[in-house]
């Protein structure tokens, strides 16, 4: 996982908690990498898991919780890292659905080692998105807060339910969107 995610997922706690609250969890949590990231730096996704098991032990948060919020969090980050990734595009169903085919091409361009998720979306009614999550690690709750995240961005109120279809090394969910009035 590469350590933009992990320094983001850092300055949200020190945002949201402070800084000895990020400070405690990097000790405790005795990290292989000593809890030390650069942006461009790929590291076990345990760590984050860690991370933030331990942030929920401190604060009585569910982990699903905090790493829903940090995904809503990663969705603002990115709008302001990457704004020509919005360009063009008018609605959450839009931005979502240029996740795989352009999102992700552009990050495999500049990490080719990443190794991301994939988002397939299907439109079965003009207010109705189904977006396919799949990936080899346990974060569905990440792409639900950015599915929020996007949501809020675009100023849309959209109703989301979550079909888990996870097998036992694949996490695999639906989320199916609707368009509210």
């Amino acid at each position: 996982m590469k350590g933009i995610v992990f320094s983001e997922f850092l300055e949200l706690v020190e945002d949201k908690f402070g800084f000895e609250m990020a400070d405690d969890i990097i000790d405790e949590a005795d990290l292989p990498s000593g809890g030390a990231y650069t942006t461009v730096g790929t590291y076990d996704h345990h760590e984050l898991l860690t991370l933030v098991t331990l942030l929920s032990q401190k604060t009585g948060i569910s982990v699903e919780a905090l790493v829903q919020v940090f995904g809503e969090h990663l969705l603002g980050r990115f709008y302001e890292a990457y704004p020509v990734f919005f360009e063009g595009v008018n609605t959450c169903f839009e931005f979502l659905d240029t996740i795989e085919n352009r999102v992700h091409v552009e990050v495999k361009k500049l990490y080719p080692e990443a190794e991301l998720p994939t988002f397939s979306a299907t439109f079965p009614q003009p207010n109705v998105m189904h977006l396919t999550y799949t990936s080899k690690r346990p974060f569905s709750a990440l792409a639900y807060g950015l599915i929020k995240g996007s949501a809020t961005h675009y100023g849309e109120n959209i109703a989301v339910t979550m079909i888990d279809q996870s097998a036992e090394n694949l996490t695999k969910v639906v989320f199916e969107l609707v368009k509210q009035d």
